[in-house]
Order: C-alpha cells, then structure tokens, then sequence
C-alpha cells in the first residue's frame, strides 16, 4: 500500500472527520464562550464590584506609569492577572458546559431501552425425537 493511499484511508475515517468537526465547532464555541465573558459577565462583576475594569488590572514589571494594560505592554513587560482572571474564568464557564453536554448525552444513552432478546431457536428435529423415546420410557417404566 503506498503512502498516499494509506493516508487518504486514514483521512477519509469516520473519526477523523467527526474529530475535524469537533474542534472547528469548539472553536467557535470558545469565541462565543470569550464573549460571553469579556462583554456580558466581566463588566457586570466589575460594575458589582464598584466600576472595576478587570482588563486593564495588571503590574508593570519595568516601571511603566500607564494605566491602560495595552499601553503598558508597549512599554515594556506587565504581569496583567486582570486577563488572567477573565481567561479562568473563559475557562470554567466553558467547562461547565461541556461538562452538561457529556452529562446530557450519558444520560441519553442510558436511557435506550435495552434490544429486545433474539427469538429463541427452534428446535432440532434429533431433539425433538430424543425428547419422545424419554417420556416413552418413563411412560412404560411407571406403568410396569
């Protein structure tokens, strides 16, 4: 088999499709996710919090005197937890889901009825035959 031809078997697989499916569809759901978070949660929890912006919370590790984060990194080096607190959080939330999705589609398995048992063979003649001459013995051994 050549190298070309093993690999389109390998490529044209039903897994590595639905693979190539998986992880183009969790990209867009982890844009999504990032959204989420950074345009709906992350103002709510810093206007709770008194208006704080949770991007631009960072410390400037060359003595930078910026207060926004992307000006800073201009500067020079920034350790920016601020992002880092909205990327765990990306990360919780999108683990949570996925977490209700698996949760979700074990719960549908399990809730297949069982395949109904195959119907019983039928029979041998041979069987059948054998099963005669014994109640014919037993039969004429009680009466006798």
């Amino acid at each position: 088999m050549s190298f070309a031809s093993e690999f389109k078997e390998f490529a044209l697989k039903g897994s590595v499709m639905d693979l190539a499916v998986g992880v183009i569809i969790g990209g867009a759901f982890g844009k999504i996710v990032d959204s989420l978070v950074g345009d709906v949660i992350m103002p709510v929890i810093g206007k709770v919090a008194g208006g704080l912006d949770f991007s631009n919370y960072f410390i400037p590790l060359a003595g930078q005197t910026a207060i926004v984060l992307a000006e800073a990194k201009k500067q020079g080096a920034v350790l920016a937890y601020g992002n880092f607190i909205t990327v765990a959080l990306n990360f919780v939330i999108l683990a949570f889901i996925i977490f209700m999705m698996v949760k979700q589609i074990n719960r549908l398995k399990r809730a297949e009825p069982p395949a109904p048992p195959p119907p019983p063979a039928p029979t041998p003649e041979d069987v059948l035959l054998l099963r005669e001459i014994r109640d014919a013995l037993a039969k004429s051994g009680k009466s006798g």
